[in-house]
């Protein structure tokens, strides 16, 4: 038996495929920055979540440990956020106006 428009969803799905992997190249060259007490420590990440830069503001260098680790710690949460929000919005691009069957979307994600 065959299902009437099932060549055009496989055409869809598979350029969807391919708009997917495109993105998910994008996504991992993608840099993010997160920032913490107002800038003063800043982490940059790759879109593969690894670090690839730090910096720590002069004037935290004489201060407590503690409250450097926090803020470090805090700078790296919100790169963190922050990639995932552009994985996110990316990624939601590439499967947006297609009519996916219930239940399917949540497997290409």
């Amino acid at each position: 038996m065959k299902i009437p428009g099932m060549g055009k969803m496989m055409e869809q799905m598979q350029k969807m495929q391919e708009d997917m992997k495109n993105a998910e190249e994008e996504l991992n060259e993608m840099e993010v920055t997160g920032e913490a007490g107002a800038g003063l420590v800043k982490i940059t990440l790759n879109g593969r979540k690894e670090c690839k830069k730090v910096e720590i503001n002069d004037s935290l260098l004489s201060d407590d440990k503690e409250m450097l680790e926090d803020l470090i710690a805090a700078a790296i949460n919100d790169a963190s956020h922050k990639a995932d929000k552009e994985r996110e919005t990316k990624m939601g691009g590439v499967t947006s106006g297609m009519n996916i069957p219930a239940g399917l979307d949540s497997l290409l994600k």
